[in-house]
């Protein structure tokens, strides 16, 4: 079924469990084609959460970011990464190193951080053999679809990210922050409402409280925003984290979710919001020279198992205040 949006003017087809999906032909004019398109397609991201673009022939992260640079309003340097990527020019990067036989589960992109893109964009240059999908989930209706006591108690309370930075296991500390300079990452951490403690091996520790319920800035929606099972210690693979408990101890992960109070979330809370996410996803398998825009806020985004070859170019891009997507938390920064 094709669906022709007054708002958007273009084509897109729209069908069950698939993200919405526009075929153009711009191999070699994509730059050109998304200046253009830049309106209509932003509109069809506003509209639907998300559009996959078909036929620009993306093939190297120099022609991904000439996109992405048309498409955006401003492009963001990434700060609180919680694993590494390559920068290929400012505001455009590599994904994010992680297994390729682990899932990234359905997340949106540094909702622990008080200032987040409001768009994702994605660029696939080189397609895996298998799997691999960026698959997205509209975070109004994975809300509507969790128990309103859980959900509630989360708006109460909202969620912890607790981390440990090491030079071992994801982004080390220099990496998330962008300095080497503990002043630098003790100053940025007092202004972002982080709370922070030095090891004596040198390591640093952090907790960070944020909303897990926001209002999208632009249409109200109430959007289930945040990380909390995708950086949970139950998501992970048993085996790897029994290695890093018996490694880093159970208060020693490099990253883990709690509720607002502290308490643990427990292993059935984290299985039951990946079910309902997962009961709620879109996926389409990546080809080569795709593009994907996705609403930060309103969309949730993963990263599926894979296997081959896979590159693809992000950029995080508008940013968005959490201050002005109505909090349900308090922060204090200073």
């Amino acid at each position: 079924m094709s669906s022709s949006s007054p708002a958007s003017q273009l084509d897109v087809e729209l069908r069950p469990g698939k993200p919405p999906v526009l075929r153009v032909e711009a191999t070699g004019e994509a730059p050109s084609w998304a200046a253009a398109h830049r309106d209509a397609l932003r509109a069809v991201v506003a509209e639907h959460g998300s559009v996959l673009v078909r036929g620009l022939g993306l093939r190297d992260a120099a022609g991904a970011g000439a996109v992405f640079s048309r498409l955006a309003t401003g492009l963001m340097t990434e700060r609180e990464a919680f694993a590494p990527r390559q920068a290929y020019a400012d505001g455009v990067y590599s994904s994010t190193k992680w297994p390729q036989n682990q899932p990234m589960c359905m997340h949106h992109e540094l909702s622990y951080t008080l200032e987040f893109p409001g768009l994702m964009m994605f660029a696939c240059v080189s397609a895996p053999t298998e799997g691999g999908a960026t698959a997205v989930a509209d975070a109004p209706t994975v809300l509507d679809a969790l128990p309103t006591e859980l959900t509630e108690r989360f708006e109460r309370e909202g969620w912890l990210l607790t981390r440990s930075y090491n030079d071992e296991i994801g982004a080390s500390y220099a990496e998330a922050f962008g300095t080497e300079d503990r002043g630098a990452v003790e100053s940025y951490c007092r202004a972002h409402a982080i709370d922070f403690e030095w090891q004596s091996d040198g390591g640093l520790r952090t907790r960070q409280r944020r909303s897990a319920v926001v209002r999208h800035p632009v249409t109200g929606r109430r959007c289930w925003f945040n990380q909390i099972a995708f950086l949970n210690e139950w998501t992970m693979a048993p085996e790897v984290r029994e290695y890093l408990v018996d490694e880093y101890g159970a208060d020693g992960l490099p990253f883990n979710t709690r509720f607002g109070n502290g308490d643990p979330i427990g292993e059935d809370v984290v299985a039951l919001l990946n079910k309902v996410y997962e009961a709620n996803t879109a996926r389409e398998p990546w080809q080569a020279g795709d593009l994907m825009v996705v609403d930060n806020v309103r969309t949730a985004h993963s990263r599926e198992p894979f296997e081959g070859p896979r590159e693809v170019v992000v950029a995080m891009a508008d940013a968005v205040r959490l201050a002005d997507c109505s909090p349900t938390v308090e922060v204090t920064t200073g």
